[in-house]
């Protein structure tokens, strides 16, 4: 099985970004299933039914999220309904989502699961203690799983991928937004990159305007943040799944000027 993974889709730039790779991907990349994380796709901060279906239309097949998820109101309703978007497993029960998404894949079972970090974050039960109960109590568990861990912390991502080496298929870091250079298949067969990066403008400060941020550095004092939409870039991961093991075989780092 060959995952293709887009990191945080920031704002329309975004979008559109992620609609015109996928338009040509096709003819040079070969793969079976794309995911992409959603948390930003509305102008920066949450999610829509107008920009979850415009990804959609463009080739996206499913969504893993973070934090901001629910920062679009008007997006709520369409969070709780859709059954193609995983909220965060280790948050209450009570917001709004699906807390795993499992579907067939050319006949084998696969299994996406978003987890937000601890450190510098929203307050939120343990991702550790939170996927270890899904794993150990699910029923007739997929041999594919992927697990998108939206966390601020390099070290805390790090330490969830050692001790589910072997226990999962992927364990790919978002939220930072920007692109780290250390792919690898991890000893038991997981893949894993801290962070996949961001689609968006990266002529910014993680995806808002530049003149903003060193604005606010500048002050301190409060700026509304307004979608930056230069420098468009994509940053993503191919990878491929061994269907009889789930083990990893191959992660490849994307990261394509548009």
């Amino acid at each position: 099985m060959k995952i293709l993974f887009f990191g945080d889709i920031f704002g329309k730039p975004g979008r559109k970004a992620v609609g015109t790779f996928l338009s040509s991907v096709k003819r040079n990349i070969d793969y079976d299933l794309c995911i992409a994380n959603c948390e930003n796709a509305a102008d920066g901060r949450g999610i829509t039914e107008k920009s979850a279906q415009e990804l959609f239309a463009a080739g996206v097949d499913l969504f893993s999220s973070g934090n901001h998820l629910w920062d679009r109101k008007e997006g709520l309703e369409f969070i709780t309904n859709d059954t193609r978007i995983a909220k965060p497993l280790n948050y209450p029960k009570a917001s709004p989502g699906n807390e795993y998404i499992i579907k067939n894949i050319n006949s084998t079972r696969f299994m996406l699961v978003s987890l937000c970090g601890q450190a510098f974050m929203t307050a939120v039960d343990s991702p550790f203690f939170a996927l270890e109960r899904l794993l150990d109590n699910l029923p007739d568990k997929p041999k594919c799983v992927l697990i998108d861990f939206h966390a601020e912390s390099t070290a805390e991502k790090r330490t969830l991928a050692h001790y589910f080496d072997g226990k999962v298929s992927a364990i790919l870091g978002t939220h930072t937004h920007i692109q780290t250079a250390d792919e690898e298949i991890l000893p038991n067969g997981t893949a894993y990159i801290t962070d996949v990066g961001m689609c968006g403008s990266h002529d910014s400060v993680i995806g808002i305007r530049k003149e903003i941020a060193i604005e606010k550095i500048k002050t301190g004092l409060p700026v509304r943040h307004i979608t930056a939409d230069s420098g468009i870039q994509i940053n993503a991961v191919l990878i491929e799944l061994d269907d009889n093991t789930g083990k990893a075989v191959y992660i490849k780092r994307i990261r394509e000027k548009l």
